[in-house]
Parts: C-alpha cells; structure tokens; sequence
C-alpha cells in the first residue's frame, strides 16, 4: 500500500506510539521499542516504509543534537576535575577490551583481522543510549554519571580515530606509510580543532550567544543551526558529525546561557532521536542473525559482563568507591551504532565478510536490550551483589573523598539559590556572598546576567518557570532557593517546578502583595515582605543553617 511521503511519516509516529506505550505498561523503555518498530516497519519484515533517507536525515539530525547537549554539560570545570580520570578509565577499558575480546574471538573461529575488527567493536559504547537512560533517571550530574559521560566520550573520540586510521588504509601501498599519513593528518586536525576551539570559548562564543538570548525563539534556532552546523563543518574536516556537534555544544558549555538552551532542546532531542532508533532497527538484518546465535551470546555475556568488571577494576584502582565504579561500569555493558558503522565500514573495504556484521548485529541488540535494564534497575541489582564487590574497592578510596570535596567546594555546588535578579534579587545575592555563602542567581535577562558574571558572580541564564531548566540547576546541596520573582503566578511556577525537580530543601520568597502570602505559605514557602523587613532577614535566615551542609 502507498501511505505517500506524509502517510508513512504517520505510520511511523502510530506505531512508535503505540509501541511505546505497550513496552511502559511493561515497565521496559521505550527506545527498545521504537528498535522494535525500526525491524518490524523496515525491508527485513513487513517492509511498510520505504523513506529511508528521510527517516536517516531525521536520525542524524537527533543525533546530532543529543551530542550537541553532552557537549554543554561538560564545561571546562567539569573537565578539569573529571578528564583524567575518564581518560584514564576510557582508554584503560578499551585496551582490555580489545585485548580479551580478540582472544575470546579468535577462540570462536574467527580469521585474525576479522576477530581485531570485531574486538575493537566491542568496546564502543552507545553514547546516545546511555545519555538517555541517565538523563531519563536524572542521573548526568551525579559522580557515576560525569565519570561515565566522560570515558563515554572518550569511547567516541577513540572510535572517529579509528574510522579515520582505517579509511586512510583504504588505498594501495605501503602499509606503513599509509599509517605514518593517517597519524600526521589526524594530528593536523586536532590541532586546529582545538585552537579553533579556544578561540570559541574565551572570545566569540559569550558575545553571540548574549545577543541570541534576547529572543528565547532565536536562541532555539541559533542552538540548532550552531550545532548542526558545526556538525556539518565537523565531518568536511575529515572527523564526524557526531564530533563537530559535541565540539558545538562543549563551546557554549562555559556560558551562563548552557541550562536555558538545554531546556529548550531537550523535547526536540527526544522527538529526532525516535527517528534515529527507528532508523537503527530497520537497518538490522534479522535473517543473517540466526547463524550467528552461539558466538553471539558468548561475546554479550562478555560485553555484559565483563565490560563492567573492567571498568570497575580500574576505577577501584584509581581510588573510587565499589559503588561509584559499579554504576559507572553498567554504562559500557553494550555496543554502540558505531560498532555496526565499524564493521559495515570493514566490509566496503574487504576487511571483513557479512559474517561479522551479522555477528555484531546479534550482539547489539542483546547487549542493549539487556543493559537497558541493568541501568534502569542499577540501585537495587547493586543492593544484590555489593557483598561481592568488595575486592573492587580500596581500603581508603582516597580518589572518591578527593573529588566529593572538590565538588561541594566549588560554586556549581550552591548552598543558595536566588532566582530573579531585579533590584533586591541582586541586592540578595551580593549581600550573601559578602556573608560568605555560596550563592549561584538565575534571572532571564540577558543584559542582567552578563553584568553579573562580569563581576564574577555565579549566574545562570534561563526561565525558572521551565521544569526542565530547574531540573538541569545544582540543586542537590542547595539549603535555600529564594524567589524574587515580580508576581505570584511566576514564583508558584516556580515552587511546582522546584517540587517537581524533587528538591527537598527550603524555599522563601520576597512577596509584595499580601494577598499571594496566603497561598504561598500553604505550599510551605517562608514569605518575606522586601518593604517591611528588607533582604537583611532574607540574608540572616538563609545564611544561619550553615552546618547542615556536612549533613550526610
């Protein structure tokens, strides 16, 4: 039956919903699904659909906005602290993997350059997967969850170098001058991307971004056109567009503007990235999986296994609780899209046979769907097995103190949030940080905002009316949130995005109309009249209960 062009993007869009909804009633996640509707809607089944480059066009789009959002949570603090030890994890778990995977592979039969090709497909990680579970569980601030977002991007840096160092083998020659090539190129590369880069953050960046944000719609069209269009810039660089979009966002990950515009992009991300899963399904060749079902769930027992435990011993090794090193290890329990990439790649250059994609296939829907679950019931499955992981731990894991101190002492971690930065907003936060308190201020001002940091102020851009911009702020060691919002219906919005965000701290509010008191103070909000009791009350009851920061 022809749906035509707009009848088949439907199509999609019913089943996916449907799917979904059918797979969340069975408490599973619903990007399983939509893999689900990519076989079933794909040429391997029922073949309903044949807007394959559109579909392709939608999935990279997505994708590339996902990366794009990585790279503005990963500031250059974030960076600073956390870096060297996903480096260390990243590069420590992808040599044991492709170590053990080849042997493993080489035991099951496989040709020599076929098993390092499948090896090295097994340490790859889907980013866009696990981004989504954590980010699903609120888990991308927490310690595990930077750690594992760092070596994750580290996994796709390592396979971009990868595809390169191959596509340089593709011509005919000497091997090892093509090599010597590749690597000075690849050099070349980087080199520029990161001076470019630089450039970006400390003096372009901050200016347009602050004439962008005058509009909250432009800013949307900015973020995207910046993103996409690095991503494009990116790939004609000889990287991928995957890296252009995550150097995109990382540009912008220094600016007070980074919450509002992940806020602003977190529905179009999920909405592209049903495309890209849907995409993936319909690209998997069911009737090649069948042959390959032993050696398939021998290599995703490994990859469920004994990714985890790899990354685990290393993160005991350098210092981090059994715990943190637990959570972190569930986030490589899969292979990414880049390994079937990888292996399709092998193929157009007649390294590998069909063999080894349905092979990596197999292994790939497995390892996701099971992974899937080990991260979404990750606090209960370690409740099960903490009495056995006890060798994955150091005496004193000095690392993990090392970096809690780091981040309850740095101003991402405030004890004080002041949202609207109007007249006693300001005045409240100058006057808490000359008491001493950590105090980060949010305001949607622009104007406001960039005299702020200029003076060296923590300050934030974004609508605190916004459940998702609440959500992305540092909330988790916050004592107060203080609301010096002009009207009650802003500052109500505010304390049901606040409850929604789950932050269980206090809450007070500068209102100037008697009759919002009423209603506010039902909610549990301390009330403060900024005529009659000035911020001074403001400043003495938000900065008195200092002590309860050591709390636990």
């Amino acid at each position: 039956m022809d749906f035509g062009v707009f009848g088949e993007f439907a199509v999609l869009l019913v089943c996916a919903a449907v799917a979904g909804a059918l797979l969340t009633l069975l408490k599973q996640p619903v990007l399983v699904a939509y893999i689900i509707v990519g076989v079933l809607v794909g040429p391997s089944a029922l073949g309903l659909v044949t807007l394959h480059s559109e579909v392709e066009l939608l999935a990279q789009v997505g994708v590339a906005i996902l990366l794009f959002i990585v790279g503005l949570k990963l500031d250059l603090d974030h960076v600073r602290h956390i870096g060297p030890v996903a480096l260390a994890t990243g590069l420590g778990q992808i040599t044991f993997t492709v170590v053990i995977g080849f042997g493993l592979t080489m035991a099951l039969g496989r040709p020599v350059v076929e098993a390092l090709y499948i090896a090295v497909a097994l340490t790859f990680s889907s980013t866009i997967i696990i981004v989504k579970l954590l980010s699903d569980k609120r888990e991308l601030d927490s310690l595990h969850g930077r750690i594992a977002v760092g070596f994750l991007i580290v996994q796709d840096l390592a396979v971009i170098v990868a595809m390169m160092f191959v596509s340089a083998l593709r011509g005919e020659g000497d091997a090892a001058q093509s090599t010597a090539d590749a690597i000075v190129a690849i050099a070349a590369r980087v080199a520029v991307a990161a001076v470019g880069l630089v450039v970006l953050i400390r003096f372009v960046m901050p200016r347009v971004v602050g004439v962008m944000a005058r509009s909250p719609e432009l800013l949307l069209v900015f973020a995207v056109a910046w993103g996409t269009g690095l991503a494009a810039l990116g790939e004609q660089f000889g990287f991928s567009k995957e890296a252009g979009a995550f150097m995109a966002g990382f540009s912008l990950a220094s600016t007070p503007f980074r919450d509002a515009i992940t806020a602003r992009l977190t529905g179009l991300r999920d909405f592209l990235l049903l495309f890209f899963f849907i995409d993936l399904g319909a690209r998997m060749n069911v009737a090649s999986l069948g042959n390959e079902l032993v050696p398939g769930l021998v290599l995703s027992v490994f990859v469920l296994v004994g990714n985890p435990l790899i990354v685990m011993g290393i993160m005991g090794f350098m210092g981090y609780r059994k715990r943190t090193g637990f959570l972190a290890g569930l986030t490589v329990a899969q292979i990414s899209e880049f390994s079937i990439v990888f292996i399709a790649m092998g193929i157009s250059l007649g390294h590998v046979g069909d063999r080894a994609l349905g092979l990596v296939t197999l292994v790939g829907l497995v390892t996701i769907a099971g992974s899937t679950y080990m991260i979404l019931f990750s606090s209960s499955l370690y409740e099960r097995l903490a009495p056995w992981l006890g060798r994955f731990e150091r005496a004193i894991p000095f690392r993990e103190v090392e970096v809690d101190a780091t981040v309850v002492g740095h101003a991402t971690a405030p004890e004080v949030v002041v949202v609207g930065l109007g007249g006693c907003g300001e005045g409240l936060v100058r006057s808490l940080a000359g008491a001493g308190c950590r105090v980060l201020g949010v305001d949607s001002d622009p104007e406001v905002v960039r005299r702020l940091v200029g003076e060296a102020f923590e300050v934030r851009f974004g609508d605190a009316t916004d459940a998702d911009f609440v959500e992305g702020l540092p909330l988790a060691r916050a004592l107060w949130v203080v609301s010096c919002l002009p009207d009650h219906d802003t500052a109500a919005g505010l304390v049901g995005a606040l409850r929604s965000a789950g932050y269980g701290g206090e809450i007070a509010a500068l209102v100037r109309h008697r009759d919002s008191v009423a209603a506010l103070e039902a909610r549990g909000v301390v009330v403060i009249d900024p005529v009659i009791e000035t911020t001074a009350r403001a400043v003495s009851l938000v900065s008195a209960p200092r002590a309860k920061l050591s709390s636990p």
